[in-house]
């Protein structure tokens, strides 16, 4: 078999039906042998009863709570490792994308010809068609102060923070990165037999970047591919919780800092941390007397700050 998609899902059950529509004739207009399989996480919304009822060949794993991104792939990777035909890629896709033209043909092909890639990630655009980032630099002390204090747009653009150039994109050839956004990544499956699955720490957030750290460390390369297009519409599991969201983030950015850097950085990036959330809550409170966002929102804005705080 030539490639697995997994899809875990969340409450996007109209996102999702669009998502496997896209990825369904992606595989038959790449000509790829492949299969899809979605990881429901006991969405109230009627996901998994959609997939089941207008996506009989997709496999479906229902799950009875929410185990999060990282341990929902992982529980596919399981059970695609039980079965007879053993794919040569897998794709790690979110609900919230449109597979659009030959894209996935394009990055299997790639990696095809390609033996040092052990993953790939793909150009995401956004609804409209323009430009969006879609790999990054590890990241660093310099990302954690732009999350707080982003200054002047150009910065944010720039390989401080961890972008690379839009001209890079714009050549349409494949370039090294440090990691793809895990919104559609591809791993080989002889790289992901290598350095294990995703690490079930990561509730969300950082499991592609901590899957990344392990590839390169094993000595495969990690690449954009531009000319592979996937429409991302951004965040639409997450904006349902977006207080808790924000404590996932940072606790995940915790643990990624614990796994892959020293005392000096984790001491640094700790105390930039706590001095954005203090800017962060003034920010709260000045939008909350100018009657921007409701007492509940400040409180649950707030909460969350000192929660991440306290770590």
């Amino acid at each position: 078999m030539d490639l697995a998609i997994i899809i875990v899902s969340y409450n996007t059950r109209d996102l999702l039906v669009a998502c496997l529509d896209t990825a369904l004739t992606g595989l038959q207009r790449s000509g790829l042998n492949g299969e899809v399989w979605v990881v429901d996480n006991a969405s109230a919304d009627g996901s998994a009863q959609a997939v089941a009822e207008h996506f009989p060949t997709v496999h479906l794993v229902a799950n009875h709570e929410n185990v999060g991104f990282a341990a929902g792939n992982n529980l596919a990777l399981r059970r695609i490792g039980q079965g007879a035909a053993s794919p040569r890629h897998f794709l790690f896709l979110n609900p919230d994308t449109l597979v659009l033209d030959d894209a996935l043909g394009i990055m299997v092909r790639f990696l095809d010809d390609t033996p040092d890639a052990g993953a790939a990630g793909a150009q995401l655009l956004h609804r409209d068609g323009s430009f969006q980032h879609s790999a990054f630099s590890f990241p660093g002390l310099a990302q954690i102060w732009f999350d707080f204090f982003p200054l002047h747009p150009r910065l944010v653009e720039s390989r401080l923070n961890g972008r690379y150039p839009r001209r890079q994109y714009a050549q349409g050839q494949p370039f090294e990165v440090d990691h793809p956004l895990g919104a559609a990544l591809m791993v080989r499956a002889e790289t992901l037999h290598q350095v294990g699955v995703f690490d079930e720490r990561f509730f969300m957030y950082c499991e592609e970047i901590d899957l990344c750290r392990r590839i390169k460390a094993a000595g495969w390369k990690v690449y954009c591919v531009p000319q592979a297009e996937i429409v991302h519409l951004v965040g639409q599991s997450t904006k349902q919780f977006r207080d808790r969201m924000f404590v996932a983030l940072w606790r995940s950015r915790f643990l990624m800092f614990e796994k892959h850097h020293g005392p000096a950085f984790r001491w640094m990036a700790r105390r930039l941390v706590r001095f954005g959330l203090w800017a962060e809550a003034q920010r709260a409170r000045k939008a909350y007397r100018r009657g921007w966002i409701s007492s509940a929102e400040l409180e649950g804005r707030l909460a969350a700050y000192r929660e991440v705080a306290a770590w």
